[in-house]
Protein backbone atom coordinates (compact mmCIF):
# COMPACT_ATOMS: atom_id res chain seq x y z
CA UNK A 1 0.00 0.00 0.00
CA UNK A 2 1.09 3.69 -0.56
CA UNK A 3 2.46 5.46 2.63
CA UNK A 4 0.70 8.11 5.00
CA UNK A 5 2.74 10.47 3.30
CA UNK A 6 1.76 9.75 -0.19
CA UNK A 7 -2.38 9.44 1.35
CA UNK A 8 -2.17 12.53 2.77
CA UNK A 9 -0.55 14.32 -0.22
CA UNK A 10 -3.28 12.71 -2.27
CA UNK A 11 -6.38 13.75 0.04
CA UNK A 12 -5.01 17.68 -0.14
CA UNK A 13 -4.55 17.90 -4.34
CA UNK A 14 -7.53 15.91 -4.87
CA UNK A 15 -9.66 18.55 -2.52
CA UNK A 16 -8.02 21.84 -3.94
CA UNK A 17 -8.40 20.37 -7.70
CA UNK A 18 -11.74 19.14 -7.29
CA UNK A 19 -12.85 22.68 -6.30
CA UNK A 20 -11.15 24.59 -8.64
CA UNK A 21 -12.39 22.32 -11.69
CA UNK A 22 -16.08 22.90 -10.41
CA UNK A 23 -15.75 26.16 -10.24
CA UNK A 24 -14.49 26.57 -14.15
CA UNK A 25 -17.64 24.47 -14.96
CA UNK A 26 -20.30 26.54 -12.90
CA UNK A 27 -18.82 29.97 -14.60
CA UNK A 28 -19.09 29.11 -17.86
CA UNK A 29 -18.76 33.14 -17.97
CA UNK A 30 -15.51 33.09 -16.45
CA UNK A 31 -14.33 30.97 -19.09
CA UNK A 32 -15.93 32.93 -21.82
CA UNK A 33 -14.08 36.16 -20.63
CA UNK A 34 -10.17 34.24 -20.34
CA UNK A 35 -10.32 32.39 -23.14
CA UNK A 36 -8.36 33.83 -25.77
CA UNK A 37 -6.50 32.43 -28.82
CA UNK A 38 -2.96 33.11 -27.00
CA UNK A 39 -4.28 31.67 -24.14
CA UNK A 40 -1.91 30.50 -20.72
CA UNK A 41 0.66 28.12 -20.05
CA UNK A 42 0.13 28.05 -16.03
CA UNK A 43 -2.00 29.17 -13.26
CA UNK A 44 -1.53 31.53 -10.40
CA UNK A 45 -1.16 29.27 -7.95
CA UNK A 46 1.55 27.07 -9.80
CA UNK A 47 5.18 27.25 -8.00
CA UNK A 48 7.45 27.84 -10.59
CA UNK A 49 11.58 27.54 -11.06
CA UNK A 50 13.53 30.08 -11.87
CA UNK A 51 15.72 29.16 -15.17
CA UNK A 52 19.55 28.79 -14.66
CA UNK A 53 21.46 29.03 -17.71
CA UNK A 54 24.67 27.79 -15.93
CA UNK A 55 25.40 23.95 -14.92
CA UNK A 56 25.20 24.54 -11.10
CA UNK A 57 23.72 20.87 -10.10
CA UNK A 58 24.96 19.27 -13.67
CA UNK A 59 21.71 20.81 -15.85
CA UNK A 60 21.15 24.62 -17.66
CA UNK A 61 17.37 25.49 -18.43
CA UNK A 62 16.66 28.40 -20.47
CA UNK A 63 12.62 29.10 -21.29
CA UNK A 64 11.74 30.34 -24.79
CA UNK A 65 8.40 31.64 -26.56
CA UNK A 66 8.50 29.93 -29.64
CA UNK A 67 5.22 31.05 -31.01
CA UNK A 68 4.21 34.73 -31.53
CA UNK A 69 0.79 34.37 -31.88
CA UNK A 70 0.03 31.97 -28.61
CA UNK A 71 1.67 31.59 -25.45
CA UNK A 72 3.21 28.39 -26.78
CA UNK A 73 6.32 28.16 -24.75
CA UNK A 74 9.33 25.48 -24.13
CA UNK A 75 11.89 24.73 -21.52
CA UNK A 76 15.40 23.78 -22.72
CA UNK A 77 17.19 21.37 -20.10
CA UNK A 78 21.06 20.42 -21.24
CA UNK A 79 22.81 17.98 -19.05
CA UNK A 80 26.72 19.27 -18.55
CA UNK A 81 27.54 15.89 -20.36
CA UNK A 82 27.03 17.91 -23.97
CA UNK A 83 30.23 19.72 -23.34
CA UNK A 84 32.45 16.82 -21.33
CA UNK A 85 31.83 13.21 -22.89
CA UNK A 86 32.37 10.93 -19.77
CA UNK A 87 33.44 8.23 -21.88
CA UNK A 88 36.19 10.34 -24.02
CA UNK A 89 39.48 8.74 -24.17
CA UNK A 90 41.33 11.96 -24.00
CA UNK A 91 39.80 13.31 -21.16
CA UNK A 92 40.21 10.21 -18.94
CA UNK A 93 44.45 10.82 -20.25
CA UNK A 94 43.81 14.19 -19.25
CA UNK A 95 42.50 13.58 -15.65
CA UNK A 96 45.61 10.76 -15.32
CA UNK A 97 47.93 13.35 -16.21
CA UNK A 98 46.92 16.15 -13.71
CA UNK A 99 46.49 13.50 -11.34
CA UNK A 100 50.41 12.54 -11.79
CA UNK A 101 51.62 16.19 -11.83
CA UNK A 102 49.85 16.81 -8.58
CA UNK A 103 51.70 13.88 -7.33
CA UNK A 104 55.15 14.89 -8.66
CA UNK A 105 55.26 18.37 -7.94
CA UNK A 106 54.63 19.72 -4.26
CA UNK A 107 51.94 22.08 -3.57
CA UNK A 108 51.97 25.88 -2.45
CA UNK A 109 50.43 26.20 0.72
CA UNK A 110 49.28 29.26 0.56
CA UNK A 111 47.53 28.67 -2.43
CA UNK A 112 47.24 24.99 -3.73
CA UNK A 113 49.04 25.55 -7.05
CA UNK A 114 51.76 23.29 -8.25
CA UNK A 115 54.97 25.40 -7.82
CA UNK A 116 56.52 23.86 -11.23
CA UNK A 117 55.29 24.39 -14.35
CA UNK A 118 56.86 23.81 -17.83
CA UNK A 119 55.33 26.42 -19.60
CA UNK A 120 56.71 29.42 -17.18
CA UNK A 121 58.02 30.54 -13.95
CA UNK A 122 56.07 30.01 -10.97
CA UNK A 123 55.02 33.42 -10.84
CA UNK A 124 53.65 33.57 -14.61
CA UNK A 125 51.24 30.31 -13.89
CA UNK A 126 49.72 31.76 -10.48
CA UNK A 127 49.04 34.82 -11.94
CA UNK A 128 47.31 33.14 -14.95
CA UNK A 129 45.37 30.95 -12.09
CA UNK A 130 44.03 33.57 -10.00
CA UNK A 131 42.20 34.69 -13.00
CA UNK A 132 39.61 33.28 -15.73
CA UNK A 133 41.58 30.04 -15.33
CA UNK A 134 40.71 29.13 -12.14
CA UNK A 135 37.61 26.37 -11.77
CA UNK A 136 34.22 28.21 -10.58
CA UNK A 137 32.60 26.66 -7.56
CA UNK A 138 29.14 27.50 -9.17
CA UNK A 139 29.91 25.94 -12.46
CA UNK A 140 30.38 21.84 -11.76
CA UNK A 141 34.18 21.88 -12.64
CA UNK A 142 33.73 23.72 -15.92
CA UNK A 143 35.96 27.22 -16.23
CA UNK A 144 33.91 30.50 -16.17
CA UNK A 145 35.07 31.48 -19.23
CA UNK A 146 33.26 28.22 -20.81
CA UNK A 147 29.94 28.77 -19.19
CA UNK A 148 29.57 32.63 -19.72
CA UNK A 149 30.51 36.02 -21.43
CA UNK A 150 33.03 38.36 -20.30
CA UNK A 151 31.71 40.69 -17.55
CA UNK A 152 32.82 43.69 -19.36
CA UNK A 153 30.52 42.86 -22.07
CA UNK A 154 27.40 43.10 -19.20
CA UNK A 155 25.61 40.59 -21.58
CA UNK A 156 24.54 36.77 -21.25
CA UNK A 157 26.18 34.75 -18.22
CA UNK A 158 24.53 31.64 -18.78
CA UNK A 159 26.83 28.64 -20.92
CA UNK A 160 27.45 29.86 -24.52
CA UNK A 161 28.60 26.74 -26.24
CA UNK A 162 30.17 28.42 -29.60
CA UNK A 163 34.01 28.22 -30.10
CA UNK A 164 33.74 25.17 -27.64
CA UNK A 165 34.13 21.13 -27.81
CA UNK A 166 30.34 20.18 -28.49
CA UNK A 167 28.80 16.52 -27.86
CA UNK A 168 25.27 15.88 -29.64
CA UNK A 169 22.89 14.64 -27.85
CA UNK A 170 19.28 12.74 -28.34
CA UNK A 171 16.62 15.57 -28.06
CA UNK A 172 13.62 14.10 -25.70
CA UNK A 173 10.10 16.37 -25.82
CA UNK A 174 8.42 16.43 -22.70
CA UNK A 175 4.61 16.95 -22.04
CA UNK A 176 3.89 17.62 -18.59
CA UNK A 177 0.75 16.47 -17.05
CA UNK A 178 -2.06 18.39 -14.74
CA UNK A 179 -5.34 16.82 -16.73
CA UNK A 180 -4.95 19.20 -19.82
CA UNK A 181 -6.08 22.27 -16.88
CA UNK A 182 -3.14 22.53 -14.84
CA UNK A 183 0.58 21.96 -14.78
CA UNK A 184 2.95 24.17 -16.63
CA UNK A 185 6.50 22.87 -17.75
CA UNK A 186 8.48 25.40 -15.25
CA UNK A 187 6.51 24.27 -12.39
CA UNK A 188 9.17 22.90 -9.47
CA UNK A 189 7.74 19.63 -9.80
CA UNK A 190 8.18 19.28 -13.41
CA UNK A 191 10.95 20.69 -13.51
CA UNK A 192 12.48 18.49 -10.64
CA UNK A 193 11.81 15.62 -13.19
CA UNK A 194 12.98 16.62 -15.98
CA UNK A 195 16.40 17.00 -14.26
CA UNK A 196 16.52 13.75 -13.19
CA UNK A 197 15.44 12.44 -16.72
CA UNK A 198 18.25 14.74 -18.64
CA UNK A 199 21.08 13.53 -15.95
CA UNK A 200 20.19 10.02 -16.28
CA UNK A 201 19.38 9.32 -20.06
CA UNK A 202 22.04 11.53 -20.97
CA UNK A 203 19.67 14.02 -23.15
CA UNK A 204 18.46 17.83 -23.87
CA UNK A 205 15.11 17.45 -22.28
CA UNK A 206 12.68 19.75 -24.11
CA UNK A 207 9.76 20.78 -22.05
CA UNK A 208 6.80 22.16 -23.68
CA UNK A 209 4.14 24.53 -21.96
CA UNK A 210 1.16 24.11 -24.30
CA UNK A 211 -1.99 25.93 -23.72
CA UNK A 212 -4.27 25.07 -21.06
CA UNK A 213 -8.14 24.37 -20.99
CA UNK A 214 -10.68 26.31 -20.88
CA UNK A 215 -8.98 29.04 -22.21
CA UNK A 216 -8.26 26.97 -24.80
CA UNK A 217 -10.06 23.64 -25.32
CA UNK A 218 -9.31 20.55 -27.74
CA UNK A 219 -6.98 20.61 -30.15
CA UNK A 220 -5.03 23.52 -28.97
CA UNK A 221 -2.87 21.49 -26.93
CA UNK A 222 -2.32 18.86 -29.03
CA UNK A 223 -1.10 21.18 -32.02
CA UNK A 224 0.74 23.13 -29.64
CA UNK A 225 3.09 19.71 -29.28
CA UNK A 226 2.81 19.28 -33.39
CA UNK A 227 4.23 22.69 -33.37
CA UNK A 228 7.46 22.07 -31.18
CA UNK A 229 8.18 19.62 -33.62
CA UNK A 230 8.25 21.67 -36.70
CA UNK A 231 10.25 24.42 -34.71
CA UNK A 232 12.88 21.96 -33.63
CA UNK A 233 13.06 20.99 -37.23
CA UNK A 234 13.61 24.43 -38.35
CA UNK A 235 15.90 25.24 -35.90
CA UNK A 236 17.88 22.29 -37.03
CA UNK A 237 17.21 23.74 -41.09
CA UNK A 238 18.42 26.96 -39.53
CA UNK A 239 21.71 25.94 -38.27
CA UNK A 240 22.59 23.95 -41.05
CA UNK A 241 22.24 26.73 -43.47
CA UNK A 242 24.62 28.71 -40.92
CA UNK A 243 27.49 25.85 -41.27
CA UNK A 244 27.01 26.19 -44.66
CA UNK A 245 27.64 29.44 -44.85
CA UNK A 246 30.77 29.12 -42.81
CA UNK A 247 30.31 31.70 -40.46
CA UNK A 248 32.13 31.63 -37.49
CA UNK A 249 31.68 34.05 -35.07
CA UNK A 250 33.31 34.80 -31.91
CA UNK A 251 30.61 34.78 -29.07
CA UNK A 252 32.45 36.64 -27.06
CA UNK A 253 33.10 39.61 -29.33
CA UNK A 254 29.88 39.68 -30.54
CA UNK A 255 26.12 40.22 -29.26
CA UNK A 256 24.42 37.75 -32.02
CA UNK A 257 26.61 35.07 -30.82
CA UNK A 258 26.37 32.81 -34.44
CA UNK A 259 22.60 33.59 -34.64
CA UNK A 260 21.18 33.62 -38.18
CA UNK A 261 17.52 34.88 -39.28
CA UNK A 262 15.01 33.24 -41.57
CA UNK A 263 14.21 35.07 -44.70
CA UNK A 264 12.09 36.98 -42.78
CA UNK A 265 14.63 38.08 -39.78
CA UNK A 266 12.15 36.84 -37.37
CA UNK A 267 13.92 34.05 -36.09
CA UNK A 268 16.99 33.18 -34.52
CA UNK A 269 18.65 29.82 -34.31
CA UNK A 270 18.71 28.29 -30.75
CA UNK A 271 22.22 28.21 -29.68
CA UNK A 272 22.04 24.94 -27.13
CA UNK A 273 20.14 23.04 -30.09
CA UNK A 274 22.63 24.08 -32.99
CA UNK A 275 25.20 23.36 -30.81
CA UNK A 276 24.48 19.86 -29.09
CA UNK A 277 20.98 18.73 -30.25
CA UNK A 278 20.67 15.82 -32.33
CA UNK A 279 17.50 15.98 -34.00
CA UNK A 280 17.87 12.77 -35.80
CA UNK A 281 17.26 10.88 -32.85
CA UNK A 282 14.09 12.41 -31.04
CA UNK A 283 12.07 10.88 -28.21
CA UNK A 284 8.49 11.73 -27.35
CA UNK A 285 8.23 11.47 -23.58
CA UNK A 286 4.43 12.26 -22.04
CA UNK A 287 3.62 12.34 -18.51
CA UNK A 288 -0.45 11.43 -17.88
CA UNK A 289 -2.46 14.13 -19.95
CA UNK A 290 0.70 14.82 -21.35
CA UNK A 291 0.79 10.92 -22.76
CA UNK A 292 -2.49 11.78 -24.85
CA UNK A 293 -0.80 15.01 -26.65
CA UNK A 294 2.74 12.84 -27.23
CA UNK A 295 0.34 9.81 -28.91
CA UNK A 296 -0.87 12.59 -31.04
CA UNK A 297 2.28 14.05 -31.79
CA UNK A 298 3.72 10.58 -32.54
CA UNK A 299 0.89 9.92 -34.61
CA UNK A 300 1.28 13.44 -36.73
CA UNK A 301 4.97 12.62 -36.82
CA UNK A 302 4.31 9.22 -38.44
CA UNK A 303 1.45 11.10 -41.19
CA UNK A 304 4.08 13.98 -41.99
CA UNK A 305 7.34 11.30 -42.71
CA UNK A 306 9.85 13.79 -44.68
CA UNK A 307 8.20 16.91 -43.89
CA UNK A 308 9.48 16.76 -40.65
CA UNK A 309 13.12 16.13 -41.97
CA UNK A 310 15.34 16.00 -40.11
CA UNK A 311 13.73 15.29 -37.10
CA UNK A 312 12.57 11.56 -36.51
CA UNK A 313 10.99 10.30 -33.59
CA UNK A 314 12.69 7.52 -33.01
CA UNK A 315 10.42 6.00 -29.81
CA UNK A 316 7.98 7.21 -27.31
CA UNK A 317 7.31 6.88 -23.80
CA UNK A 318 3.67 7.26 -22.14
CA UNK A 319 3.73 7.59 -18.36
CA UNK A 320 0.20 7.20 -16.64
CA UNK A 321 -1.80 7.94 -19.74
CA UNK A 322 -4.74 9.78 -19.28
CA UNK A 323 -6.90 7.36 -21.30
CA UNK A 324 -10.58 6.94 -20.65
CA UNK A 325 -14.06 5.55 -22.52
CA UNK A 326 -17.39 4.76 -21.78
CA UNK A 327 -17.23 0.83 -21.11
CA UNK A 328 -15.57 0.96 -17.51
CA UNK A 329 -12.68 -1.29 -17.30
CA UNK A 330 -11.63 -3.68 -14.11
CA UNK A 331 -9.51 -0.83 -13.10
CA UNK A 332 -11.82 1.55 -13.16
CA UNK A 333 -14.21 -0.18 -11.60
CA UNK A 334 -11.91 -1.55 -8.65
CA UNK A 335 -10.25 1.92 -8.62
CA UNK A 336 -12.60 4.93 -9.10
CA UNK A 337 -11.70 6.40 -6.28
CA UNK A 338 -7.83 6.47 -5.89
CA UNK A 339 -5.05 8.42 -5.56
CA UNK A 340 -4.72 12.19 -6.32
CA UNK A 341 -6.68 11.94 -10.12
CA UNK A 342 -9.57 10.10 -9.53
CA UNK A 343 -12.08 8.98 -12.08
CA UNK A 344 -14.93 11.82 -11.35
CA UNK A 345 -12.44 14.35 -11.46
CA UNK A 346 -10.79 13.02 -14.79
CA UNK A 347 -14.22 13.33 -15.73
CA UNK A 348 -14.26 17.26 -14.69
CA UNK A 349 -11.26 17.73 -16.58
CA UNK A 350 -12.10 15.99 -20.10
CA UNK A 351 -15.40 18.21 -19.77
CA UNK A 352 -13.32 21.63 -19.70
CA UNK A 353 -10.89 20.26 -22.29
CA UNK A 354 -13.12 18.97 -24.51
CA UNK A 355 -15.21 21.39 -26.45
CA UNK A 356 -19.37 21.11 -25.19
CA UNK A 357 -20.70 20.00 -28.30
CA UNK A 358 -17.70 16.77 -28.40
CA UNK A 359 -17.56 15.72 -25.41
CA UNK A 360 -17.60 11.77 -25.24
CA UNK A 361 -15.65 9.63 -23.38
CA UNK A 362 -14.66 7.64 -26.52
CA UNK A 363 -13.15 10.66 -28.14
CA UNK A 364 -10.29 10.19 -30.35
CA UNK A 365 -8.62 12.30 -27.92
CA UNK A 366 -9.19 10.40 -24.70
CA UNK A 367 -9.52 6.96 -26.38
CA UNK A 368 -6.69 5.99 -29.05
CA UNK A 369 -8.27 2.75 -29.50
CA UNK A 370 -11.15 4.14 -30.88
CA UNK A 371 -11.78 2.69 -34.10
CA UNK A 372 -12.50 6.19 -35.86
CA UNK A 373 -9.86 8.01 -34.46
CA UNK A 374 -8.09 8.14 -37.73
CA UNK A 375 -4.37 8.73 -38.91
CA UNK A 376 -1.96 5.64 -39.58
CA UNK A 377 -2.23 2.64 -38.35
CA UNK A 378 -0.93 1.28 -35.23
CA UNK A 379 1.97 -0.84 -37.25
CA UNK A 380 3.35 1.92 -38.05
CA UNK A 381 3.45 3.91 -34.56
CA UNK A 382 7.29 3.89 -33.10
CA UNK A 383 8.19 1.61 -30.65
CA UNK A 384 6.32 2.74 -27.31
CA UNK A 385 7.57 1.97 -23.70
CA UNK A 386 4.66 2.44 -21.16
CA UNK A 387 4.87 3.18 -17.44
CA UNK A 388 1.95 2.29 -15.08
CA UNK A 389 1.02 2.48 -11.01
CA UNK A 390 -0.87 -0.42 -9.49
CA UNK A 391 -2.84 2.00 -7.90
CA UNK A 392 -4.01 3.98 -11.08
CA UNK A 393 -7.46 3.62 -12.07
CA UNK A 394 -6.61 4.43 -15.57
CA UNK A 395 -3.51 1.36 -15.69
CA UNK A 396 -6.25 -1.25 -17.61
CA UNK A 397 -6.74 0.93 -20.81
CA UNK A 398 -2.92 1.52 -21.06
CA UNK A 399 -2.08 -1.62 -20.82
CA UNK A 400 -4.82 -2.48 -23.39
CA UNK A 401 -3.27 0.11 -25.50
CA UNK A 402 0.33 -1.56 -25.15
CA UNK A 403 -0.65 -4.59 -25.85
CA UNK A 404 -2.52 -3.51 -29.46
CA UNK A 405 0.42 -2.44 -30.12
CA UNK A 406 2.40 -5.75 -29.55
CA UNK A 407 -0.01 -7.66 -31.94
CA UNK A 408 1.17 -5.54 -35.05
CA UNK A 409 4.56 -6.18 -33.89
CA UNK A 410 5.64 -3.02 -32.38
CA UNK A 411 8.02 -2.81 -29.63
CA UNK A 412 5.46 -1.99 -26.97
CA UNK A 413 6.99 -3.20 -22.80
CA UNK A 414 5.16 -2.04 -20.12
CA UNK A 415 6.81 -1.50 -16.90
CA UNK A 416 4.31 -1.58 -13.49
CA UNK A 417 5.11 -0.64 -10.47
CA UNK A 418 3.84 -2.14 -7.23
CA UNK A 419 1.79 0.17 -4.38
CA UNK A 420 2.35 3.48 -6.64
CA UNK A 421 0.06 5.80 -7.12
CA UNK A 422 -0.87 8.34 -10.32
CA UNK A 423 1.91 10.85 -10.78
CA UNK A 424 4.17 8.85 -8.71
CA UNK A 425 7.77 9.50 -10.78
CA UNK A 426 7.15 13.06 -11.57
CA UNK A 427 5.87 14.39 -8.29
CA UNK A 428 8.54 13.14 -6.46
CA UNK A 429 9.88 16.15 -4.78
CA UNK A 430 7.02 15.70 -2.76
CA UNK A 431 6.50 12.23 -2.36
CA UNK A 432 10.09 10.56 -2.29
CA UNK A 433 9.47 7.36 -3.16
CA UNK A 434 12.33 5.01 -4.05
CA UNK A 435 10.26 3.90 -6.97
CA UNK A 436 10.72 7.11 -8.66
CA UNK A 437 14.40 7.18 -9.39
CA UNK A 438 13.77 3.06 -10.37
CA UNK A 439 11.30 4.76 -13.43
CA UNK A 440 14.17 7.26 -14.25
CA UNK A 441 16.68 4.35 -14.89
CA UNK A 442 14.08 1.58 -16.59
CA UNK A 443 13.19 4.35 -18.78
CA UNK A 444 17.06 4.94 -19.61
CA UNK A 445 17.67 1.39 -19.96
CA UNK A 446 15.11 1.19 -22.69
CA UNK A 447 15.41 4.18 -24.40
CA UNK A 448 18.69 3.61 -24.82
CA UNK A 449 17.98 1.31 -27.27
CA UNK A 450 17.02 3.86 -29.73
CA UNK A 451 19.04 6.73 -29.09
CA UNK A 452 22.68 5.12 -28.71
CA UNK A 453 24.89 5.18 -31.73
CA UNK A 454 26.08 1.75 -29.97
CA UNK A 455 22.66 0.18 -29.46
CA UNK A 456 22.75 -1.14 -26.13
CA UNK A 457 22.62 -4.44 -24.41
CA UNK A 458 19.17 -4.21 -21.84
CA UNK A 459 16.00 -4.94 -23.33
CA UNK A 460 12.30 -5.41 -22.07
Amino acid sequence: MPSVAVKLYSVFFKLILKRRLKNRIQNPNLNDEMSSSFGVTSRPEETIAAANPSFTDGVATKDIHIDPSSCLSIRILLPDTCVVSPDSVADRVRTRRSELESRSFPSNSANGIPRRNSYGSPETYNAAATESNRRSSYSNGFSTDDLSMGSETCAYRGYSPFNRRCRRLPLMVQFHGGGFVAGSCDSVANDFFCRRIAKVCDVIVVAVGYRLAPENRYPAAFEDGVKVLHWIAKQANLAECGKSLGKKVDSRKSDVQGHIADAFGASLVEPWLAAHGDPSRCVLLGVSCGANVAEYVARKSVESGKLLDPVKVVAQVLMYPFFIGNAPTHSEIKLSNSYFFDKAMSILAWRLFLPEDEFDLDHPAANPLNPNRGGPPLKQMPPTLTVVAEHDWMRDRAIAYAQELKKVNVDAPVLDYKDCVHEFATLDMLLRTPEAQACAEDIAIWVKKYISFRGHEFSY
